[in-house]
């Protein structure tokens, strides 16, 4: 006899959530560079420390660089695979592993040289880099966008939740840490149940194994 089906029924409140999540971030965005132009925690449950961690831009994602009273240096760029953006006069410049606010200081610094007195924003207007990947079985495998604070629970939700085939009391995330592959077990059921010592908050790159 088949298992009942274990199933979520939050994903379209998934699905706004990330799209407050990307207008909220084009805010903080802009209000990080405005301000401009004038070690790992081991895991647990989520708190406000990772709502509270700064962006940082990573490979593909989109961001609007603006620079006032300056159209023709104003554009939206993506970030290349290699960490790289394009501008006018300033050619390549390293874009991932910063933060909004560092980049658009990093620009402002190079534009000294063209421009009289420079005033660089920087917002990211889409966030491509920061995934989490879901395996086996969910009703939607396959990366996911990563929001801040983005626990377990959340991220099978945003998944679909299992499948009727799955084995939730044997899933697990996997992360990589210092070059190693080390294993988080998760127990779906006792999630759903209340037991939150399990929902650990996830790190861009972890992937969640449902057998």
């Amino acid at each position: 006899m088949r298992k009942p089906a274990i199933v979520t029924i939050a994903f379209p409140f998934c699905m706004a959530a990330l799209t407050l999540f990307a207008w909220a971030q084009k805010t903080a965005g802009k209000q990080q560079a405005s301000s401009s132009a004038a070690g790992s925690k081991s895991p647990g449950m989520a708190s406000q420390d990772a709502q509270a961690t700064p962006f940082i831009i990573g490979p593909e994602d989109i961001l609007d660089i603006s620079v006032w009273k300056e159209p023709n240096l104003s554009r939206a760029v993506p970030v290349r695979p290699d960490g790289k953006i394009s501008l006018p006069l300033l050619n390549d410049i390293q874009a991932a592993g910063q933060t909004p606010m560092q980049l658009a200081a990093l620009i402002t610094e190079r534009l000294k040289k063209y421009v009289t007195d420079p005033q660089v924003t920087v917002t990211v207007s889409a966030i491509n880099s920061q995934k989490v990947y879901m395996v086996g079985e969910v009703n939607r495998p396959g990366p996911i966008p990563l929001l801040p604070g983005m626990t377990v629970l959340q991220a099978i939700s945003c998944a679909g939740g299992l499948t009727q085939f799955a084995r939730p009391n044997r899933a697990y995330v996997l992360r990589n840490e210092g070059g190693k592959s080390v294993h988080y077990p998760l127990n779906y059921q006792n999630l759903l149940r209340g037991d939150m010592r399990g929902n650990i908050v996830l790190k861009s790159g972890d992937t969640i194994v449902v057998p």
